[in-house]
């Protein structure tokens, strides 16, 4: 799991049935947590704002976090994290 900071979104009008209806944000992953990737795209499905930290679960945990076994997903925010002091 990674914790991010939601800085954007992405709009798809056009993608696989099993995704149709879900928003898809872009994740600024923390600096020490960086393992590749210095942001990645999650689905969220509990309503992340701009701005807000996040927890971050990728892979298969990805998508039974969502709900979605049989979705391509591969990265899915699944927690709003309330307090970031220290963070970053």
């Amino acid at each position: 799991m990674l914790i991010g900071k939601v800085t954007g979104s992405v709009v798809s009008t056009r993608k696989s049935d099993n995704l149709v209806g879900n928003k898809f944000m872009i994740v600024d992953v923390l600096e020490h947590m960086q393992n590749g990737a210095k942001q990645i795209i999650a689905i969220d499905k509990i309503g992340a704002g701009i701005g807000e930290y996040v927890l971050v679960a990728q892979g298969s945990a990805a998508r039974i976090g969502t709900g979605m076994k049989d979705a391509p997903i591969d990265a899915a925010i699944v927690g709003i994290i309330d307090d970031g002091t220290g963070l970053e």
